[in-house]
């Protein structure tokens, strides 16, 4: 099985009302901002894509629709980034599906190489900073570096963290689903 771009549509109109964990916007919110940041910042289509789709593992997890609380406060890591490679597997090529992979870890190795970067986290994001393993040691923030890959899911969650601002207008998923359509597996 695989999503296609009815199936990611239907998930966020379904789905992503819902608050994005312990912060002031909500799923979709936080997905079309985050999408919004990578083109303002002039990533390719596949980057923007990877934005837009970052947290769709939330959206997957039915148990995240009735949680009264982030899964965070919970001492729950719901290990998101993994969650949706599967179904993105046959629709998109690795220059999507590896910055998501690699979303969670880019935070810690930023954690452990930017002296800033932790003052600049949310309170959820501390929280799940926790549970997925704290700040990488030297040893793995050289390995993470030295990944196809790291450098644009670094990018990636630099933009995840500033997508969480109340009322910022963005254009509609249906914006970003076009640019999704010009990456997409035949």
């Amino acid at each position: 099985m695989k999503l296609d771009l009815a199936e990611i549509a239907r998930l966020f109109a379904e789905r992503g009302d819902v608050a994005y964990a312990g912060e002031a916007v909500s799923q979709t919110e936080h997905a079309l901002q985050c999408a919004w940041l990578a083109e303002q910042a002039g990533a390719t289509d596949a980057l923007v894509t990877a934005a837009l789709l970052h947290d769709l593992g939330h959206l997957l997890i039915a148990e995240h629709q009735t949680l009264t609380r982030s899964p965070t406060e919970l001492g729950i890591d719901d290990r998101h980034q993994y969650i949706a490679l599967p179904l993105l597997r046959g629709a998109f090529d690795t220059d999507v599906r590896e910055p998501i992979r690699l979303h969670v870890d880019a935070k810690r190795y930023l954690c452990a190489t930017r002296a800033d970067y932790f003052s600049r986290l949310s309170p959820d994001s501390v929280r799940s900073l926790a549970l997925q393993g704290g700040p990488m040691d030297d040893e793995a923030a050289r390995r993470f570096a030295a990944l196809e890959w790291a450098a644009d899911a670094v990018r990636l969650r630099l933009w995840d963290e500033e997508a969480k601002v109340e009322g910022l207008k963005t254009p509609p998923l249906a914006h970003f689903l076009t640019t999704a359509a010009r990456v997409m597996l035949r």
